[in-house]
């Protein structure tokens, strides 16, 4: 590593013993070793987070930009859920 700087961070109790059985164990070599990997997986996931959003955002861009939906009001889309439900409900039993 070229450019590294020293820091402290505080654990719990439980946290800290977590790292040090993964270096007792050989997992890793360091405790630095485990908390550099801790950060790329949470880096990781914030950059998949922001991309599900962005994805989101972009569903329901495209949801708004398509027109009115096809159910007047918050009571037709529960209507239409409880058809669907029973239609389900009575294919099952028919292969039963």
């Amino acid at each position: 590593m070229s450019n590294v700087e020293k820091v402290s961070i505080a654990l719990t109790p439980e946290m800290l013993a977590v790292v040090r059985e993964a270096v007792e164990s050989g997992e890793y070599a360091s405790n630095s070793e485990v908390m550099r990997e801790a950060l790329r997986d949470w880096k990781r996931r914030r950059t998949l987070e922001t991309k599900e959003i962005e994805e989101l955002r972009r569903i329901w861009d495209e949801g708004l930009a398509s027109g009115p939906g096809r159910f007047a009001d918050m009571a037709a889309i529960k209507a239409e859920a409880r058809r669907r439900l029973v239609a389900a409900q009575d294919t099952e039993t028919t292969r039963a």
